[in-house]
């Protein structure tokens, strides 16, 4: 009875495990969105780890953007829900429930998004296109000591498009592309960060379309 009731628990373990994992790297969205090439791609070429997240806004591309353009480190934060803002991002402000016209900007490649205190981990604009494309690259989410005494590195990639929906609305795509190394911190980022990713991404989701066509 004790070996059936083991092999149970470790059959649900696995499965939920298995669960997590391809939630992690696929909800919301499509098969051919997962597998269609997307502007940015390139940067991270031979990625450890691949996530898709999607959801169809119902506010235009053109309504959706200007909540972009304020995001990160004691701006407009990332517009998770306020328990997730405790969880991952304890120190930040909570997220922007409105459009700030002292945080609103015209990003451009080379701007710098902060995701931490000043010093630490950013975001570098690496594309942008106006209400259709922003592409943030980052290889400071690692502590300089970390990368220094262990060798440990990662390349990540964040990409968002934003596409007319035939409803009227946005449908919305968020994809990471991370290489990461060694093994250990491979290891750490598939077991705990993409189901993260998953409760971060479609928190943001569900918080843009939440915001979406509110002004000052």
């Amino acid at each position: 009875m004790r070996g059936r009731s083991a092999a149970t628990l470790l059959s649900l373990t696995t499965a939920a495990v298995a669960a997590s994992q391809w939630q992690g790297r696929t909800s919301g969205s499509t098969a051919s969105e997962r597998s269609r090439g997307l502007p940015g791609d390139d940067i991270v070429p031979t990625p450890t780890v691949v996530t898709n997240h999607a959801r169809t806004l119902r506010a235009t591309p053109e309504e959706v953007w200007p909540w972009l353009t304020q995001v990160g480190w004691h701006r407009g934060g990332w517009y998770t829900a306020r328990w997730v803002d405790r969880l991952l991002f304890p120190a930040n402000w909570p997220s922007a429930d409105w459009l700030d016209p002292d945080l609103l900007r015209d990003l451009a490649v080379g701007d710098v998004i902060a995701d931490g205190p000043p010093g630490t981990a950013h975001f570098v604009v690496a594309q942008v296109d106006e209400a259709r494309l922003l592409v943030l690259h980052s290889t400071t989410h690692i502590p300089g000591s970390w990368q220094k005494k262990t060798g440990a590195r990662i390349d990540w990639v964040w990409i968002f498009t934003l596409e007319p929906a035939s409803c009227g609305g946005t449908r919305m795509l968020i994809r990471t592309r991370a290489s990461t190394s060694p093994w250990w911190l491979t290891a750490a980022y598939v077991g705990a960060l993409i189901p993260a990713d998953h409760i971060m991404a479609t928190s943001m989701l569900r918080g843009l379309d939440k915001r979406s066509g509110r002004t000052p």
